[in-house]
């Protein structure tokens, strides 16, 4: 997020991955899963969210070499 720079889905994308990278975390250093304990476990809401932040993961990896994978034209880098 980038001062007021990007789309609001690009916005949304850096959010999620916030989310995941949060969520790897805590599986990493203490094996507490927030989403599944918030969600349950591989229940349809937490396929969902797991589904979100890989689509984010992704768009964030596009925009490695594309400056809005959502289409906006808009980029945060400039």
């Amino acid at each position: 997020m980038s001062g007021g720079k990007g789309c609001l889905g690009c916005k949304l994308a850096g959010l999620l991955v916030v989310i995941g990278a949060i969520n790897w975390g805590l599986v990493g250093a203490f094996q507490y899963n927030l989403v599944a304990a918030l969600l349950g476990d591989m229940t349809t809401a937490a396929r969902v969210v797991y589904s979100l932040v890989g689509i984010a993961g992704v768009l964030k990896l596009i925009s490695c070499v594309k400056c809005c994978p959502c289409g906006s034209g808009s980029c945060a880098t400039k």
